[in-house]
């Protein structure tokens, strides 16, 4: 038999007004404007001060001069902001949608957990040292554990809640291991202490074109999700009547996140809230049609990213505070005042 949807469910997956399309529209222009500004400053920015001709001769002129190569440096670590961010923003969309879960992020399903646990291992067990060594081991380490939490989860009878607890569980243990490991070994404490705090400095021609094939793939993946997550928002006996396939939209869901979160992961270390905090922001003017909220996340969240690091390089000159210190110092409070407010987005 046919399950009908409340009227307020069916209104908010229906095709929006023309005034609100438009409006949405522009809002993603401004967007990208936003962006495209904040891209500017983070090559024009940062704890050593260049002049606008400096900044120029290196992006159109470069020649090899100290300029150059803080200019270069710069473009790099901004590459791959813009990379992360989106990665980061599809993968917290995706994970709010799959498990009907407005708070939820990469950290719920293990996946950073997994990424962690990897880079130690590879530390301690292996002896990698490089940083290209790194995004491998934590890449196939996300990789490992979004598999494990599906199967956990109960794969093909995979819910909401069981794939929230198998993540949390998960979690535990690896971020267990972890630390045992970090306390019994001095020179695996010294090397992670770096990359589990999160940074944009490892920004290189190298890392970025080791990790952008998958947060491409993953890209792709989740934007191409965004009808039949709208589908089971409606409910499990709802998407079905409509044709949604449930177990395969699960499973292609957990794959974008674990390929994007954990590229993202691999590249610059565990970001907070980035994943978090912006899918649910534009989940606030948007509503919860995923196939305005992904390509929102995907431009704001560069955004908050970037800023986060032009932020952190200005207010420690000539040193710089990681990215990932920043972000969790901005997203704490701001992400405490919208969980509080009266009317928070739901899903």
């Amino acid at each position: 038999m046919l399950v009908e949807s409340p009227p307020e469910q069916r209104a908010e997956c229906a095709p929006a007004p023309p005034n609100r399309r438009a409006i949405r529209v522009l809002g993603l222009l401004v967007s990208v404007v936003i962006l495209v500004l904040v891209t500017l400053a983070s090559i024009a920015v940062g704890a050593k001060e260049l002049s606008l001709g400096q900044v120029w001769h290196g992006l159109f002129h470069a020649s090899g001069t100290y300029g150059d190569v803080v200019v270069a440096d710069r473009l790099s670590r901004t590459v791959l902001g813009l990379l992360a961010g989106a990665a980061l923003g599809l993968a917290g969309a995706v994970l709010q949608a799959l498990t009907r879960n407005p708070l939820a992020d990469p950290g719920l399903l293990g996946i950073n957990a997994g990424a962690s646990a990897a880079v130690v291992t590879a530390i301690t067990f292996f002896g990698v040292t490089s940083l290209s060594g790194y995004v491998w081991f934590a890449f196939f380490g996300a990789a490992a554990v979004g598999a494990l939490v599906w199967f956990l989860g109960g794969s093909r009878g995979a819910t909401p809640v069981r794939l929230a607890l198998a993540g949390t569980a998960v979690s535990a243990a690896l971020y267990g291991y972890l630390q045992a490991i970090m306390i019994l070994d001095d020179a695996a404490l010294g090397r992670m202490r770096f990359w589990t705090v999160g940074s944009l400095a490892s920004g290189s021609d190298s890392t970025i074109t080791q990790v952008v094939p998958f947060l491409l793939a993953g890209s792709l993946l989740a934007l191409a999700l965004a009808r039949p997550l709208n589908a089971m928002a409606m409910g499990d006996d709802t998407a079905k009547a409509l044709g949604a396939h449930l177990n395969r939209t699960r499973a292609l869901s957990m794959l974008a996140a674990t390929v994007l979160s954990g590229a993202a992961t691999a590249a610059c270390g565990p970001i907070m809230f980035v994943g978090l905090m912006v899918p649910h922001v534009v989940r606030s003017f948007t509503g919860p049609d995923q196939r305005w909220i992904l390509p929102y996340a995907a431009i704001l969240s560069p955004v908050l990213l970037l800023g986060a690091d032009v932020l952190g390089r200005i207010v420690a000159r000539p040193a710089e505070l990681q990215v990932g210190i920043v972000t969790a110092i901005l997203g704490g409070p701001v992400f405490i005042f919208l969980v509080r407010r009266r009317r928070t987005a739901q899903l």
